[in-house]
């Protein structure tokens, strides 16, 4: 539980359309308990996989590739400016792990409930549950909120 006296929501954020239905049920309910939200935004840089990039457009422009943590830190600014926007308190985190369940269950540990998307952009596409939803539903230290889809 948090210590704050206000109901602290942990947000799994990557961007993906899955995170983005968990952050607007997030803030849906923060405002409903007069919370607030921390979003937890992960990124990885396994060995030799990046190095900036220089690239040439198909109009001879020069352009450089943005690193995994800016992509980490603008997807995070973006979905902060949208929690303000709606009116919710939201802090953030943008954590460098090669396990984003792991850096999310670190960051719940005086949450009230955590809130994800029942996968982000890795994995197999097929897949129900990603295995990051699996992991933090098995090891978080409260209750555990995974927003599937809706069903067109």
């Amino acid at each position: 539980m948090a210590s704050t006296g206000s109901f602290v929501i942990v947000v799994g954020f990557d961007g993906s359309k899955n995170s983005q239905n968990a952050l607007r049920w997030a803030m849906d309910e923060a405002k409903l308990r007069n919370g607030r939200i921390l979003l937890v935004t992960v990124w990885s840089k396994p060995p030799l996989s990046w190095f900036p990039a220089v690239l040439e457009t198909a109009a001879g422009e020069i352009v450089t590739e943005e690193s995994p943590q800016q992509t980490a830190e603008t997807v995070q600014a973006d979905a902060l400016t949208t929690a303000e926007s709606e009116g919710v308190a939201a802090t953030g985190q943008i954590v460098h792990s090669d396990s984003a369940a792991s850096a999310i269950i670190k960051a719940a540990r005086d949450a009230d409930l955590v809130v994800v998307g029942a996968r982000g952009h890795g994995g197999f596409p097929g897949l129900d549950l990603g295995s990051a939803a699996t992991q933090i539903i098995t090891h978080a230290p409260c209750p555990v909120l995974v927003v599937r889809p809706k069903v067109s």
